[in-house]
């Protein structure tokens, strides 16, 4: 019954080598196609906003008709514009491949869950669920092991040609792996596209807890390598020797913090406390520039990303029995969604910032963030079981 949990693992592996591929050689192509760093945020921007809309639509049309045809429509599509990276200039062809790849990466973690519901009873869920993710984290790690390499030797051009070959191998052993007996047949298909609803409560409660607590994965990745080599001056292939690091608490995390879900947050859907603690262990990340130290600023990164796990796979542990297990994709969706819009904002402002060299603004806002994440997923929360009493 694993099974179909790891080869969704080697899905999300695929689509965060694909993802990563920019941010860890993202020092050679800026200094080489003369982007500036507002340029760059900009261009990740445009990333999260498509990746933010369409996380839903897939959750949705995976719901529909299924993880076989979606998935190897979806992965299909994110091949073509990793490769594409390899034949852009500037700006305006870095901002459509990305909206490309963002369309196309958007099944990634509805199909993740979707598969961790079908496959695994309700007490496994929760570590299924981290370990299908798991394969992002471990996409991380050996992205800077694998591009880093090509791209000092051949080019960075030749990086992004590697992740296409990369893709071609995934749907070729995909359209033989998923079906049975090595891949479940998909039992529960719901009858019609759903749509998320805005107004319900459970909606701004995944919001709140997985896109605001869980908001510091994201910059961390993208702008660390920019901040090591501008601010701590290592190169290129001094970076590629390191960035696997943060991204090894990250896979990590999805393990441990599945099994505390799984252990201590199933029969508790209100865990206030533990938003409450996670809320004050992110906040740590406000210090990477007060040190000079290449060692401490790596390890409050890799510290930042362990803790906005917690809040990802809680609020998705949470949400995925809010809602009716046949909209698990929806549910993958609105969170992998509500991420990236906020993702999509501080991306764009981040690069301003950073080319004004306001680092230290930048990571004491980004250590706050998950604090009014819990703040609002709290009283939302607070309404909903006030709501509840006077019900009953």
């Amino acid at each position: 019954m694993w099974i179909p949990v790891f080869v969704m693992m080697s899905c999300s592996l695929l689509s965060y080598i694909d993802r990563q591929a920019l941010a860890v050689i993202s020092p050679v192509i800026l200094k080489d196609t003369g982007m500036s760093t507002s340029a760059y945020g900009y261009v990740l921007f445009v990333f999260s906003i498509v990746y933010m809309i369409a996380n839903p639509l897939w959750g949705s049309l995976l719901d529909y008709v299924g993880l076989r045809i979606g998935m190897l429509a979806a992965v299909a599509i994110w091949t073509l514009a990793s490769a594409s990276h390899a034949l852009v200039l500037g700006f305006f062809g870095f901002a459509a491949v990305r909206a490309l790849l963002g369309f196309g990466e958007a099944a990634t973690f509805p199909g993740g869950l979707r598969t961790a519901a079908e496959s695994l009873p309700p007490e496994r869920q929760s570590r299924g669920m981290g370990i299908s993710y798991s394969g992002a984290s471990l996409g991380s790690i050996l992205a800077p092991l694998i591009i880093v390499p090509i791209a000092v030797k051949w080019g960075w051009r030749a990086a992004f040609l590697a992740t296409g070959a990369l893709g071609l191998l995934w749907v070729a052993a995909w359209s033989v792996i998923a079906r049975p007996p090595l891949l479940a047949p998909q039992s529960r298909k719901s009858h019609k596209v759903g749509w998320p609803n805005l107004f319900e409560r459970r909606f701004w409660l995944l919001v709140a807890g997985m896109g605001l607590g869980g908001a510091a994965l994201g910059p961390t990745l993208s702008f660390s390598p920019i901040y090591l080599n501008r601010v701590l001056g290592l190169t290129q292939s001094q970076l590629g020797m390191i960035l696997w690091i943060p991204a090894v608490c990250w896979e990590f995390g999805y393990y441990f913090w599945g099994w505390v879900a799984d252990r201590y947050v199933r029969d508790n859907p209100r865990p206030l406390s533990l938003y409450v603690f996670l809320a004050i262990l992110a906040l740590p990340l406000s210090l990477v520039t007060r040190t000079h130290s290449t060692v401490l600023a790596v390890a409050l990164f890799s510290w930042a990303m362990f803790i906005a796990v917690a809040f990802i796979v809680t609020s998705l542990h949470l949400s995925a029995r809010a809602y009716p297990r046949e909209k698990t994709g929806m549910v993958a969706g609105i969170g992998s969604g509500a991420w990236s819009a906020v993702v999509a904002i501080l991306s764009a402002v981040y690069g301003r910032w950073f080319d004004h060299q306001w680092y230290g603004r930048t990571f004491v806002s980004l250590s706050l963030i998950p604090v009014l994440g819990t703040a609002l997923w709290w009283w939302i929360g607070r309404k909903e079981k006030q709501n509840a009493v006077v019900a009953a």
